[in-house]
């Protein structure tokens, strides 16, 4: 099983910046399991035009990321409260 590296969007920094320290940590954290477990989850796509973004709910929030499957990179591109979602 190949490691992945992880990567941030420069949005992802400012999607954090609001939260509380406790939740930023929580999901910073559950973005080092992600790239460590890719092998273990389904990724599945959040639409049909956008095939290599997948999204993980952690707690209230979801992270949205992509995977680079050729050079072993998991890119978390934002996070997004529940809500805020149609």
């Amino acid at each position: 099983m190949p490691w992945y590296r992880l990567a941030f969007a420069p949005e992802f920094v400012s999607d954090l910046s609001p939260l509380d320290k406790e939740l930023a940590q929580r999901v910073f954290d559950k973005s080092k399991w992600l790239a460590s477990n890719v092998a273990n989850l389904r990724h599945e796509p959040i639409a049909p035009d956008l095939s290599t973004v997948a999204k993980y709910a952690v707690g209230e929030w979801r992270i949205f990321y992509s995977l680079d499957r050729t050079d072993h990179v998991l890119t978390v591109l934002g996070i997004i409260h529940k809500t805020e979602l149609t």
